[in-house]
């Protein structure tokens, strides 16, 4: 059961507080995410403020949705959602602003499990202010949990704290649920409030604790998303980390999806992952690049400032810097795309160069190519858009413009300075620029007296 109705006031926002995301992730979509890993897991989400936007972002999960209009406590959202569950099963209860809890506390957790036990995540803090106290009795047992502002003074001094993710029979649940009252300081139906019933019943109440506290950190404005981000973002450094490859500044680095990495990468600060991104052995990317659903095979440098998208980079290839490759970009392995380079839509063959500041669109390119500077395919009319072919060993002088649809053969050579809109066979030598004329004796135009 993922609670997700509440308004998030806090975060100042016109979208749901759960669709604000961690690591390029909505928070509930990573919730939904961990919990379906769970063997033989059911998924119950509860939507309230801006449901259907939260519904619509989470519909591939194929979750149950449960509407919690006028929310009054989490002890509610589960009573509207009792009717759903099975008498035979348990119910694992979790937050959507709570996004960092690990599959491997949850499977403790469903560990401890039974008909007649209620398991609960706790943790102890420095500072317990405003969490839920754990109240134990002599024996050590759990009793009951009091809220903040319902607890004594004596029990404020207690620093072991719920976190909310508990885990109940539902056989047990259903009835702790009917019995629930709102008579407290809020007027709620407080979840917490079955831990008393159970430990009545002799429902054995067992523990469990996570491993850090960030696993059950909550999001509540944008201050404490940022500092989840940071969380998050360290730990996927630290992976990369292990696995082989340097990271300049781990501090540095922002992964909005998942970043794979062979032995011995090197990342430069300030780098962006986003989407799927696969980076070969030996790959070196060097400071403020952004790189977004692409592979880059072994052996390939990527300058600073380049910008990679949905594109695959072969091995042994320099890019940047300041170099942009945009969805449907292929380069071959030796490839080089330098500075102020932009392709689409282009497969570079082997070896082939463009060098600088040049646009290469809707291109096939061949093997051992080599583009002067200035160089750009026409390949759009306004309307339509069209290809231009160069065959494997041409020449391409500065400051040509190849207007497609047109192809440029196997070892032609263009000279430069060029608008080519005709075929151009193999090893033949093509110029088409207007033609010089020089004046003696041009009198500069002077500027005029007012």
């Amino acid at each position: 059961m993922i609670l997700a109705a509440g308004k998030g006031s806090r975060m100042k926002s016109a979208f749901s507080k759960v669709l604000h995301k961690i690591g390029g992730e909505a928070m509930v979509r990573r919730v939904l995410a961990t919990a379906t890993g769970l063997s033989n897991a059911q998924l119950h989400l509860v939507v309230g403020h801006q449901g259907e936007q939260v519904e619509q972002a989470c519909q591939d999960f194929s979750a149950n949705i449960v509407w919690q209009d006028n929310p009054q406590g989490t002890g509610d959202a589960l009573r509207r959602a009792a009717p759903f569950l099975s008498e035979n099963g348990t119910t694992l209860t979790l937050y959507g602003d709570v996004p960092l809890i690990q599959r491997s506390t949850l499977e403790r957790m469903l560990s401890l499990s039974n008909n007649n036990t209620l398991v609960l995540l706790t943790i102890k803090l420095d500072n317990p202010f405003g969490y839920g106290r754990i109240v134990r009795n002599a024996k050590g047992a759990v009793s009951a949990i009091v809220e903040q502002k319902d607890a004594s003074s004596e029990q404020l001094l207690i620093n072991e704290v719920n976190t909310g993710i508990l885990l109940a029979p539902n056989a047990k649940l259903q009835h702790w649920l009917k019995a629930l009252t709102n008579n407290n300081a809020q007027g709620e139906y407080y979840l917490t409030d079955i831990i008393a019933m159970a430990a009545e019943q002799g429902v054995e109440i067992v523990t469990v604790h996570p491993e850090q506290e960030s696993e059950v950190s909550g999001v509540n404005d944008r201050v404490q998303l940022a500092t989840l981000e940071r969380v998050w973002q360290l730990q996927q450094a630290e992976q990369l980390m292990r696995s082989g490859a340097t990271l300049m500044d781990p501090q540095r680095i922002d992964i909005r999806g998942k970043l794979t990495t062979g032995q011995d990468c090197i990342i430069d600060v300030n780098c962006v992952f986003e989407g799927a991104v696969t980076l070969g052995e030996n790959v070196q990317v060097g400071p403020n690049c952004v790189l977004k659903n692409c592979t880059v095979a072994d052996n390939t440098a990527i300058k600073a400032n380049t910008m990679i998208e949905d594109s695959q980079v072969g091995a042994h290839c320099d890019l940047g810097p300041f170099a942009r490759l945009r969805p449907g970009s292929v380069l071959s392995n030796k490839a080089k795309i330098g500075n102020f380079v932009e392709t689409k839509k282009a497969f570079i063959g082997e070896g082939s160069k463009v060098n600088h500041l040049s646009y290469v669109g809707d291109t096939h390119m061949g093997a051992g190519v080599n583009v002067g500077a200035g160089t750009i395919t026409c390949n759009y009319d306004g309307v339509n858009k069209f290809q231009t072919i160069i065959g494997d060993g041409v020449f391409v002088g500065s400051n040509t413009s190849l207007v497609a649809p047109v192809e440029i053969k196997a070892d032609a050579t263009i000279a430069a300075g060029s608008t080519i809109t005709k075929a151009v066979a193999e090893k033949q030598l093509a110029f088409a620029r207007a033609k010089q004329t020089n004046k003696d004796g041009w009198a500069r135009p002077t500027k005029q007296e007012k």
